[in-house]
């Protein structure tokens, strides 16, 4: 026969284990720092520089573009997918015009979009500080090695606060006559909200832009349509 001790010690040993049970914290992985929801747009601000000083070119032009991610489908691997619409315009009085159409999706742990036919990896789950991986890894590209700056980090751009986001390096590479920095930002719930793209390149002693590229999109509004 057990003793009421026995009995006693055996319901404590069960409320304990139910107890860890229940407060076992379930695994967050952040899916939502990629957008993904049909209809969320983003509109953005955009700036492109453009430079040739072999030619006398130092361009800048400024435009709006706006992202739109389409219902799901089924891609020929038989994956959800959503499309990811991208219009642009010269400035708010002008309509929109459909410039390209990507792909989004998710496989396993990782965020990807397939633009212009490349499979890119955006993003890997959950993010950590320092987290490395082959933005192109799936396609006939260079490596092209990635990692978290920032993760779950306060911003403001412009007048826009966001609660939490995520910074991915891309490039940076300094030199006497190089200049690369590649990086976004992206916010939980919407997306991309900062992209910064530097690739200029200079002759040694002269602070003259031989040749260049430099681009940004700068976060102006999001919604639902």
């Amino acid at each position: 026969m057990r003793t009421y001790l026995q009995i006693t010690a055996a319901i404590v040993v069960f409320f304990i284990g139910f107890t860890s049970c229940k407060q076992e914290p379930r695994a967050q992985f952040y899916f939502e720092y990629f957008g993904f929801d049909e209809g969320l747009y983003v509109i953005y601000d955009v700036i492109e520089m453009n430079h040739d000083d072999t030619v006398g070119v130092h361009d800048t032009i400024e435009y709006q573009l706006k992202t739109v991610w389409g219902p799901v489908f089924v891609d020929n691997e038989g994956r959800n997918a959503r499309e990811f619409k991208r219009f642009t315009r010269l400035n708010p009085s002008y309509d929109w015009v459909l410039a390209d159409l990507w792909t989004g999706l998710f496989v396993g742990n990782r965020a990807e979009l397939i633009e212009e036919n490349q499979r890119i990896v955006k993003l890997v789950f959950a993010p950590e500080l320092n987290k490395l991986w082959n933005a192109n890894a799936y396609n006939m590209m260079g490596k092209r090695s990635c990692y978290y700056r920032d993760i779950h980090e306060e911003a403001t751009i412009n007048t826009a606060s966001f609660d939490s986001t995520l910074v991915v390096e891309i490039d940076e590479y300094y030199s006497l006559i190089d200049t690369v920095h590649n990086y976004e930002m992206y916010a939980k719930n919407i997306g991309l909200v900062y992209s910064h793209f530097v690739d200029n390149h200079f002759q040694i002693g002269n602070s003259t832009i031989v040749k260049g590229i430099e681009y940004f999109h700068t976060y102006n509004s999001h919604g639902y349509e």
